[in-house]
């Protein structure tokens, strides 16, 4: 990978603090009348998630008991996670594994916004 390919995967993860979380749950499947599933979940950094069927995407919403307010986390697919991580990292990305525990396989990255991404094969 020389020039970098990306796009856009289906999964969007909204981190939900907890005092939130039953409310934010309640307006998918009861307002928004959305298919949404709870789903098992073993993570040091996520108590509980919701999967919601929202169009062509799926939306996680995940409790995270230390978080303050709530953030969206986008997925990035790409061909090659190694070049692609290789080619951020020359355009000033770097990788931030540390923000949440995911297969070896995977990486965190951020834009300048502070907006995460997993970046994930196709």
């Amino acid at each position: 990978m020389t020039n970098g390919k990306f796009e856009g995967g289906v999964n969007i993860a909204i981190k939900i603090p907890k005092s939130n979380y039953e409310a934010t749950v309640s307006f998918y499947r009861d307002t928004l009348k959305l298919d949404v599933e709870e789903r098992p979940i073993s993570n040091p950094t996520v108590s509980r998630t919701h999967k919601v069927k929202f169009g062509s995407n799926i939306v996680w919403l995940d409790c995270v008991d230390n978080y303050t307010h709530s953030e969206t986390w986008l997925e990035l697919k790409t061909p090659d996670v190694d070049a692609a991580t290789a080619y951020l990292r020359d355009n000033g990305i770097n990788t931030c594994d540390e923000l949440e525990e995911i297969p070896k396989d995977m990486h965190w990255i951020m834009d300048p916004a502070g907006t995460v991404f997993i970046l994930n094969n196709d």
